[in-house]
């Protein structure tokens, strides 16, 4: 009855994690530039499958594109995606380095982080209303009896405490990071 929610919370808490890896704690992360679309031969692709991204230390981004004729346009879209990070064009490639951060802008990513980790916890709390649905409805059809249901119901709530469980270990520890120095 409840074999979906496994893989509907684990998409959750894989959703936060890559958000939280997009977001620039002062060091040198692919995800950071990785999703940037890219205008490219009349459509929009994402960074990642255009140019290899690597790191070239702790501090510094390197963007080789595999077509040269996109270096401008990579160039432009990084500029553009407004995440304070200034691309440095060689001609044939593109280093970014990544500024430290300031303590007014680590607060602003905890503020960020914990958005983020609520939104986590709104789409677990939104799975677990779909699950409650189809209980509600195998009972209501007579598929289950009362007690099957109490006991999908009280399986279902465990395992929701669990996920919110782990958003805030994952939030606890993001926060710890970001707020390193």
């Amino acid at each position: 009855m409840l074999d979906f929610l496994t893989a509907d919370l684990q998409k959750a808490e894989d959703h936060l994690k890559n958000e939280f890896a997009k977001l620039q704690v002062g060091r040198a992360n692919p995800a950071l530039v990785e999703g940037i679309t890219i205008s490219v031969y009349g459509s929009f692709q994402p960074l990642r499958n255009v140019a290899s991204v690597s790191i070239m230390d702790s501090q510094t981004i390197s963007i080789q594109p595999w077509d040269k004729s996109l270096i401008r346009d990579i160039d432009r879209a990084i500029t553009d995606a407004s995440l304070g990070l200034n691309p440095q064009n060689n001609g044939e490639s593109i280093t970014i380095k990544v500024p430290t951060l300031t303590e007014e802008r680590r607060k602003d990513l905890v503020k960020l982080a914990k958005k983020l980790a609520e939104d986590g916890k709104v789409a677990v709390r939104n799975i677990r209303a779909d699950a409650m649905k189809k209980i509600k409805n195998a009972e209501s059809g007579k598929e289950i009896g009362e007690d099957i249901a109490k006991g999908y119901e009280t399986d279902l709530q465990k395992r929701v405490g669990k996920e919110i469980e782990k958003i805030e270990e994952i939030l606890a520890k993001k926060e710890a990071d970001i707020m390193k120095v």
